[in-house]
């Protein structure tokens, strides 16, 4: 699932809440603060606005491990660390 629209902000609250669950999901995966993942998918890599918000209609339809687990592996793929 790695082919999806072009970079793109969010454009509304389902799209923000849907940024907020995956930061806070991997974020309890990983064992670390919503805030370190946050800052790794904003200023550390652009996964947020270059990857999840792309890929909101595709990824949204996925159960929660399925996202969490896909967004560890572009983050690994990209060599993004917490």
């Amino acid at each position: 699932m790695r082919s999806c629209k072009e970079s793109e902000y969010i454009q509304n609250e389902d799209e923000l809440e849907f940024a907020i669950f995956c930061i806070e999901n991997v974020a309890l995966k990983l064992g670390v603060s919503a805030e370190k993942v946050y800052d790794a998918f904003t200023k550390k890599s652009d996964i947020l606005n270059g990857y999840i918000v792309p890929c909101y209609d595709a990824l949204h339809t996925q159960s929660k491990d399925y996202i969490v687990d896909d967004i560890i592996s572009f983050m690994t793929e990209k060599g993004v660390v917490v």
